[in-house]
């Protein structure tokens, strides 16, 4: 059980808005050399997620996109998860006979919501075209044409269009053109690059704001001056600090405070992950996967001992400084004043900073093959995912949302 790995990936609906989440199955990397059973790997992430970890803390609120084999289609496998909650995926390869198409209308009479993963239209399909309510289409499996012909020929039914593999905003722009409902893709986190272009006033403002914070040379007087000339954020530290979740023996009611009890860094920290929550125009789910990242990077560098963990935080939150800025990190490291080792990590993931940040970045993606950090074992990188998680979801409600 140690060996299985949950990630998540975020689908947005037309607002920038989080639908929901794809949870991602696999066996983990150190085991790849044995046979991992399709149906069992399916059963186990979901006793993981539903009995173990619990989906709320994987999830929140959103809907969790859940991959089935064709087992669970089928009825050799039960299958009894909260209807409101899930969306059960049918995978491109598994045959659309008769035992599949009978038990996806199974699934569907009993209220489930059905999606047909990386579809491409065969005569043979339309029965579950018929059943379905989400229609899943990879960007990287039809050219631009026959993305388009799939939309027009899908509209004709009661469903609603995922683009999936949405990869640069041209992808993004096009499929919202067509009408798509839901986009799934890195472009969300790997942006259009806009080279010799002047970030928006808000943008700009926030990046000066963090280029101030950053200063290694700020004193705990003037970072208690420069949070103090905004209420809010104010107002918002105070409220982290005097949470259940720091349980300090007495309550804080200054910033002054906040520093001396606390210390800079820590503070420092919080208000630059305000800073990066105001940026317009940006969905919130941002944020939380820089926090995330920020936090398994930090619980990455205790679990090997690094010196000054909380750098390795700092990598994890900046490395989603690209998609929040609509800028090249080449050119928005011009205006931080970081560490070059930092830099290195963010620019050309160089060092032991860049190692782990490559290692959150590929555990964020269900990379697999990719993980490694300085000899690691896969349950115990699991763990500071799952930890950072769950931080991140309380962090979150107490510093971004209104």
């Amino acid at each position: 059980m140690n060996d299985i790995f949950i990630g998540r990936q975020p689908i947005y609906d037309r607002e920038l808005r989080v639908f929901a989440y794809e949870l991602l199955f696999r066996a983990a990397a150190d085991n790849r050399a044995e046979f991992v059973d399709g149906d069992q790997a399916t059963t186990d992430v979901i006793v993981n997620t539903f009995l173990e970890i619990g989906l709320d803390n994987i999830v929140g609120k959103h809907l969790a996109f859940i991959n089935l084999t064709r087992a669970f289609f089928v009825g050799e496998h039960t299958i009894s998860l909260p209807r409101n909650r899930v969306v059960l995926e049918l995978l491109e390869d598994i045959d659309a006979d008769e035992e599949v198409i009978a038990g996806v209308k199974r699934l569907a009479d009993l209220n489930y919501t059905i999606a047909l993963d990386d579809f491409i239209y065969h005569e043979s399909l339309q029965p579950l075209v018929d059943l379905a309510h989400i229609v899943k289409i990879d960007l990287t499996k039809l050219d631009r044409d026959g993305v388009r012909e799939h939309v027009r020929q899908l509209r004709h039914y009661p469903l609603r269009l995922l683009a999936e593999k949405v990869e640069t905003q041209s992808d993004f722009d096009f499929c919202q053109s067509l009408g798509f409902d839901y986009f799934q893709g890195y472009f969300f986190a790997q942006p259009k690059i806009i080279r010799g272009q002047r970030l928006p006033n808000n943008r700009l403002s926030i990046l000066r704001l963090l280029s101030r914070l950053q200063n290694p040379g700020i004193s705990p007087e003037e970072l208690e001056t420069l949070i103090s000339q905004d209420v809010a954020f104010s107002y918002r530290i105070l409220r982290y600090v005097n949470s259940a979740s720091l349980a300090l023996s007495r309550k804080i009611e200054s910033i002054h405070q906040a520093v001396v009890i606390l210390g800079l860094q820590t503070i420092r920290c919080w208000t630059t992950l305000l800073a990066m929550s105001q940026v317009d125009n940006k969905p919130a789910e941002l944020v939380v996967t820089a926090m995330v990242r920020a936090k398994m990077a930090e619980s990455l560098a205790k679990a090997i001992r690094a010196e000054q963990p909380e750098t390795f935080f700092c990598v994890g939150l900046f490395s989603a400084l690209d998609a929040l800025m609509d800028n090249s990190m080449e050119e928005i490291l011009t205006q931080l004043p970081l560490a070059d080792h930092i830099a290195d990590a963010l620019l050309h993931r160089r060092g032991l900073h860049g190692e782990i940040l490559d290692c959150v970045l590929a555990y964020e993606r269900g990379q697999w093959d990719n993980l490694g950090c300085n000899q690691l074992g896969s349950h115990k990188i699991r763990d500071c995912f799952l930890e950072a998680l769950q931080w991140a979801s309380g962090v979150s409600q107490q510093l971004i949302e209104e």
